[in-house]
């Protein structure tokens, strides 16, 4: 179980205040921040959804992309150890290590859900 919500390709996530008593996400994967809240799970789920549809709104006023760009690199932090074995492997398959880490997201994006 995760605790996110979807809509339209886009994903929130969800939290609880106790302090509050309310749920609480945001928005990922987008540039600006856009909050949402609810008392109870439906409520939560249509701020989600709404929120959404005013964040689309507002990108197509001003001209601007409704999701985060990126630029397609990125830094991974492993273990010295886990560093080595991929960089053994990816030099036994004659590839980079670059390759043997987007083919290992590849696959875990294909077969992970």
């Amino acid at each position: 179980m995760k605790d996110v919500l979807t809509f339209k390709g886009f994903i929130g996530s969800v939290h609880f205040s106790t302090d509050d008593r309310v749920f609480f996400g945001k928005i990922e994967g987008i540039n600006d921040l856009v909050t949402f809240e609810g008392t109870t799970v439906d409520e939560l789920e249509n701020a989600f959804k709404s929120m959404i549809e005013e964040h689309i709104n507002d990108c197509k006023e001003e001209g601007k992309s409704v999701e985060k760009s990126y630029k397609g690199s990125f830094n991974v932090r492993i273990s010295p150890d886990l560093h080595r074995q991929a960089t053994q492997i990816a030099s036994v398959e004659g590839i980079t290590l670059n390759q043997l880490v987007q083919r290992a997201i590849q696959r875990e994006l294909e077969t992970g859900n």
